[in-house]
This record gives C-alpha cells, structure tokens and sequence, in this order.
C-alpha cells in the first residue's frame, strides 16, 4: 500500500471514533488476507406457493420464502454460488454489507445479471458483524420472494445473551408485482377499499372534516395516504402465525428482526417484560428498554427478550395503516400478547394538516428536469413558519456538524432567514430559551399537528461511540426533495425521476452530506448501498450508524458520510414500488467502470422505471358502450376511446400525450364521429389538438381545437361518496363559428353539449356495477370492467 494511503487512513481513524478501521478501507476484491472461507449455494426457482390462502406462482431460494439465514462470522471470507433456475433472469444484492463495487449485486450497474440456467459467484471479506439480508435488485422479484437473511457473528462475543433468532419479516400478494404496479399507475382507490382504509366523503362529513378534503383536493390530493397496496398476508418467516416452543424459561434471546417487505413498514410490540434494543441495521447501540418501535422497510433490528415461566410472549407486527398483523410466539405455555397498535386516524391526520400552513403536492415531474433547483422547491412546498417568531428559538448545537445540526436547520438559498426542520418541532423536544414561549404556545403547536409525525424519530438511537467528522474534512451538500405523484404513481426526487437525472457525485476522501426533504404524505425508507451513514439525531456526536433511514412525511433527515468507496453505487427508496417508479439515484466517484461491464450497459436499469404500462376500462351498458384504453410512462401517453350509442351515434378517438409536468400535457389526435344522429352513413374525421390539464379540486380538463377550427372544452370529475360508491360526471361544449365549415344561412354560432352523470359501485378489483344519465342515449346500467 502507498505512504499516501497510510496517512489518509491513520488522519481517518483520529478524526473518527464510531468506525473500525476494516470500514474505512476501500472494498478490495479478493481473499488477499488469506482469511477462512465459508461458502453457501443459492438455488432461485419459479414454484407455486400458498402464503395467503391461495396457490399461485412465486419465486423461491432454496425452495423457501424466505431463504435460508447465511451466517458468517466476523473476519471470514463469503463466497456464495447463485443458480438461477429460473427462465428470466435475477440478481442478489448484500444489503448493508461493505464489499467490492462488482459483488454489491445491482444488475447492470455493477453487477451482471444471473442469466437463466447460469450460476453467478459473489466473495467479499465480512468486515462487519450483526443482522443484515440479501434480496433481488431486479425489477419486482423481491415481491415475489427472493429474500433472505444474514446474521454475523462478532470475533468476540460483546453481550450476554443465549440464543438468537432471526425473524423475517414480509407483505405477500397473490397478485403478479407488474400487475400491482400496472394497477397503482392506472389510480384507483380499489386497494384502500379492499383493506377498509378509505376515507369517502360520508365518512369525512361525519368527522366534520369536510374543509380539510377541500383543501385535500385543492392541492390534487385525495387525503392522507399511508400506504400504497393490499396485502392479504404479512408474514413473519414466511407465517401469519409462527411458534418457537425451543426456548426454555429465564434464557435470554436475541430476536434479529429484518423487515423485508416490499412496501410494509410495522409497528412492532413485545408481550411480558419490556425488550432491550441492543442493535439497529447491524450497528450496536446503547441498550434501551423499548417495547412498541417503527421499523421501516429494509432496516433491521436486534433485542434482547427473556422468555418467562410457564408463558410464552408474543412478538406482534402490525401494518403501519394497520391493515394486518403476523405474530411470533416464544416459549410454552399461556400467551403473553403483545399490546394492539391501534390503526391511524386517517381523517383525523387530514384535519390536523389543514390547521397547519402546508403546501403539499410538490410536483413528481418537473416540466424542466435539468434545470432543477432543490432550494427554490424545498422554500415553495411544505410547511411555512413565517407566522412564528423564530428569535425565540434557540438552535440546539451538534459539535458532529461544524457548530450547527443541519438537519435541525437550514439556510434559505439567497436570505438570511432560516426555515426550521419540523420534524424537530415536536413540544416537549423543542430546545427554547428558558420561559421563552409559553405554555399555551406549546400546545398550540401540538393542536396545530406540529408533533402529528414526531413518533417517526431516531432520538433513541444512540452510538455507543462518537461517530462524528473532524471538521476539516471538506463537506459537499446535497438536498433531495422527496416528491411524488399518486395519481400517475410517478416517485422521484427534486421531482425529477431516475430516468432524466444526472448522477450524484461523490467525492472520495470527503464528506457527503444529504437532507432528506419528504414533501409527500408517505414515508420513504432510504438506502444507500455499500456505505453506513451518520443519521443525525439529538444525539449529536453520538448519532447513530444506519444503513437505511426513513424519511417521514413533510419532515426532513439529514445522513452525512465519508467517501471512502470507488465506482458507481444505488440510492433509493425501498418501498419497491417507489424505486421502481422513479425513486433512486446513482452516486458516482467518477471512477472508471468496471471493464467486467462492458457487456451491460446501466441504461438497462435506468430504462426499468420508464416502462410503459397499459390498462383499460369497458363499460358495457343498456343505453351504451364505451371502451378507454391507456398506454403510458412517464412523459407519454397514447390514449384510444370509443363510444358507442344505442341510437347508433359513435365516436372514437386516438391521440398522444406529452406531458409536460405532473398536471399539465399536450396532446394531438384524431377525432371520428357520425355527422347525424341515428345515421352511421356519413362519417367525419377531424385532426385535434390541445392540452389535458388536471386542476385544483381534482378535475380533468381537456380543451381542444379540431381542423375546422372548432374550439372545445369539457370537465369531468369523480368523488367517492360512500365506501364502494363513487358519482362521476361530464360536461362538453363544443362551439363551431363557421371559420371553415360553412353555416345555415343567417346563423354565424352553432354550438354542441353533451353531458352525463352516473354512479358506480365497486365489486371488485376489476369489476363494477354502473348507471348513468347522457344528454345523448339517454338513461341505463351495466357493468364496468378494468383490465
């Protein structure tokens, strides 16, 4: 090894206490220290699995959902054989493991994929100890079960404890993931029905909350969103309900928990004595008695739980909008249960929102994506404190940060005036002056909604060393605002998607510094692979080492790291769906590629999350049909509508659409309808064009003009008024002032209006019960069918 390396990694190790010496060496590929190796063989497979009561076509690791537990111990050398049995192709990623860019198992990035019927070779050294898994980066297989997880002893043992116990936890659907995402891109409220957490309009009339939905759809936002799909299991190794009858009274066990859901944060409960945190995301901790703890998708955590006399305690997960729960059960005897998380107030959170000054409905897709200004976006959207005297504010010190805790306060681009991180805001955590605001100022923050999401914290987390930077390091900043659309179910950051971004550049031997800007009403779990990270808490020097960091709705988290890798790296939400709609990054050293890559270009995975995407509706009728087929990624649409009345009246239509940021696209087409009522003789065929804008209060707007100049505008609308009950309706005016169809003598206007008004009621997930009312073919019912 060079001098120079020598004195970079000894200046490191002063300026740093919270790291061992193996993590801040560059990765090196190869067992060049001669260590012990311990091998394992992964076999992925397509097999029919029954996990939520129903036969269907998973995806399995050695036969099992999930894998089997890999375990290692600390200053061993993996080598892991992967078959691929399958007849397309997968990955394996190390999540949370430090090693060699090309093992880190993105396909295309810095990995190749594992073709059909190939077996691909991962080693790397283990330079770290704790509870980690390994899952497929490639497109939605994780969903369909390749997981598993990994569990690293240290050299020597650091805590008194007995027995571990790795539980996995999951979400199952018996749906294919591409057909779950087909279906969240086409927008439906079809999987909030299903799992009972929909909030229609009866229901939000009789909470009196009917101001804070209008100021819901003012901002194009149905209401507060928890999570995306239905599940019909969650699963703890691979179980709604499993038992460890094993573990004798008074033995003390280490419950290694891995959340490897797709897209399911829980909130986790212990029966019998409060459990001690011991570990998050590999990394120890100082010991905490914590029993009902959040835990985001892809973190893990570890505790210590003793298994009582003659009882044995339940460990209970319960979905974050509570819409199931799996258990685990220790020991025999009679159940110690676990406490019931109660399911959020999902109307209640939206009047709590409307009292606050928040701009929500930051764009996902910015009309300009290369010309982004994160500081302009973050000072437009989210919540505004220009009401509150911030002098009486006294900003709490993070010696780990230069004097001052970033993720507690930020500067605004070109002003002195600073903008303070709610997510800090919480009443009895704000650190004031002494008698500087009162009591009923306090409470009014906390009525105000200030404290709605200051559970979702990592203030318990706590180093049991100092983990912060010598301040000479040089520091690069970068913000990303966390934006998204639910509608389109388009996710990305500063509103620009992985398809049109640039890489983030990191700089070796310096720190990195990221604020998380969540301007969305969904949490976003956030990983960074190949490093371990600072999330910067009230703990200050002591901030914790992660991983992955949740980000919770309209808050901010600031991670900071040292650059110590080379090549290019992933960044993304893991919510599955999320990343695979446009959530995620590349973090580049800006160090040449691999030549191993040469044959896999990253476009691959960059073209992954602009896919296009079809489905369509039929709605067969006494009085009608009409037929509205979608095809669509991210900025286009091709978009084909028929209709057809009983009094023989037609019209179809073609067209594409460009668009141009979330709300507002451009569109051409062609137009062909019939010239007379009850007549299919003579036919006309006009060329359209004109804009779709969806506006405030969530309506559609379509205005046009055709070739014969003839302007036209409608407006059409859906609410859910009651839990499987929506009304819909439509208005059309079209106006003809003769500029080039010639006109009945002595008129010089004629005008055009069609409208209708229906009702539908939800059966199914594909199916719906319709009435309607249209100017035209006049009243009748049918039914609706989605594809």
């Amino acid at each position: 090894m060079k001098m120079k390396n020598y004195l970079i990694i000894l200046a490191f190790l002063l300026g740093i206490t919270g790291y061992s010496q193996e993590e801040l060496e560059a990765s090196i590929e190869g067992n060049v220290n001669n260590l012990p190796v311990r091998e394992y063989k992964l076999t992925i497979n397509q097999e029919k699995v029954n996990k939520a009561g129903k036969e269907v076509m998973g995806m399995t690791v050695n036969g099992g959902i999930p894998g089997p537990t890999l375990e290692f111990t600390e200053g061993e050398y993996a080598v892991i054989y992967v078959e691929n049995k399958m007849d397309v192709e997968t990955s394996i990623h190390w999540h949370g493991m430090l090693l060699p860019n090309f093992f880190d198992g993105v396909p295309y990035l810095t990995t190749p994929p594992i073709k059909p019927g190939t077996t691909f070779k991962y080693e790397f050294e283990i330079k770290q100890n704790g509870t980690y898994w390994y899952h497929s980066h490639t497109m939605l297989q994780e969903q369909s079960g390749v997981f598993g997880s990994l569990l690293i002893h240290p050299k020597e043992k650091e805590m008194e404890y007995d027995k571990d116990l790795v539980l996995v936890l999951s979400d199952w659907t018996n749906e294919k993931p591409k057909d779950v995402l087909r279906f969240l891109k086409r927008g439906t409220e079809w999987y909030n029905i299903k799992k009972g957490t929909a909030t229609p309009l009866n229901q939000v009339i009789k909470r009196g909350a009917f101001g804070a939905q209008l100021n819901f759809w003012k901002q194009r936002m149905e209401g507060a969103d928890i999570a995306d799909i239905y599940y019909p299991a969650f699963l703890i190794n691979g179980e709604e309900k499993i038992e460890y009858p094993q573990f004798k009274p008074g033995e003390k066990v280490r419950l290694r928990i891995v959340d490897g859901s797709a897209s399911t944060s829980f909130w986790m409960t212990f029966g019998g004595e409060t459990p001690t945190l011991v570990s998050a995301d590999g990394k120890n901790v100082v010991p905490v008695k914590r029993n009902k703890t959040f835990i985001a998708v892809a973190e893990t955590y570890d505790f210590i739980v003793e298994i009582p006399e003659n009882r044995k305690l339940e460990f209970k997960i319960t979905a974050q909008d509570g819409s199931g729960t799996a258990s685990a059960f220790l020991g025999q005897g009679d159940v110690l249960p676990a406490p019931n998380v109660p399911s959020p107030d999902k109307i209640g959170m939206m009047q709590k929102m409307a009292k606050m000054d928040m701009k929500m409905g930051a764009p996902a897709l910015k009309f300009r994506s290369k010309n982004v200004d994160p500081y302009e976006m973050m000072d437009e959207w989210g919540m505004q404190m220009d009401e509150m005297d911030h002098g009486q504010m006294e900003m709490k010190k993070d010696d780990g940060m230069d004097g001052m805790d970033h993720s507690k306060m930020n500067m605004k681009k070109d002003t002195t005036q600073m903008e303070m991180d709610h997510s800090k805001m919480k009443h009895d955590k704000m650190n004031m002056a002494e008698g500087s605001m009162k009591m009923d100022e306090k409470e009014n923050m906390k009525d105000n909604g200030m404290d709605m999401f200051s559970e979702y914290n990592y203030d318990y987390l706590r180093s049991p060393e100092k983990t912060n930077f010598d301040k000479e390091y040089p520091v690069t900043e970068v913000l990303l605002n966390l934006t998204g659309n639910m509608s389109r179910y388009v996710w990305s950051m500063n509103g620009v998607v992985l398809d049109e971004a640039d890489k983030i550049a990191i700089k070796g031997d310096e720190v990195t510094r990221i604020t998380f800007n969540n301007l969305t009403m969904m949490h976003h779990p956030m990983h960074l692979h190949g490093h371990f990270f600072r999330v910067i808490n009230e703990n200050g020097e002591y901030s914790p080492l992660k991983h992955t960091v949740n980000v919770p709705p309209m808050q901010k988290v600031t991670i900071e790291f040292y650059g110590n890798e080379y090549g290019d790296w992933f960044l993304h939400c893991h919510i599955l769906y999320h990343m695979d709609a446009g959530m995620a990054r590349v973090v580049s050293y800006d160090t040449p590629r691999d030549e191993r890559m040469k044959a896999y270009p990253v476009s691959n995975l960059i073209n992954e999350t602009n896919k296009f995407y079809t489905w369509g509706m039929l709605d067969a009728a006494s009085h009608m049909t009409e037929l509205n087929v979608v095809s669509s990624n991210v900025r286009n649409q091709f978009t084909a509508l028929a209709e057809y009345g009983w009094n023989e009246n037609i019209e179809a239509e073609l067209s594409y659409e460009y668009y141009l940021n979330d709300w507002l696209r451009l569109f051409a087409g062609v137009n062909v309808e019939n010239e007379m009522e009850n007549s299919m003789e003579e036919l006309s065929t006009t060329a359209i064009g004109g804009i779709r804008y969806f506006t405030p209060y969530m309506f559609s707007l379509d205005v046009r003009l055709d070739n014969k100049l003839r302007p036209q505008i409608s407006l059409a609308r859906e609410i859910m008024i009651f839990p499987r009950l929506a009304v819909f309706g439509e208005y059309e005016f079209q106006a003809d002032f003769g500029w080039v169809d010639d006109l009945p003598e002595g008129d010089n206007f004629k005008k055009e209006e069609t409208w209708s008004a229906g009702l539908e009621y939800f059966l199914s997930k594909n199916f719906s019960l319709m009435g309607s009312y249209d100017n035209r073919f006049g009243a009748g019912g049918g039914l609706s069918l989605r594809f």
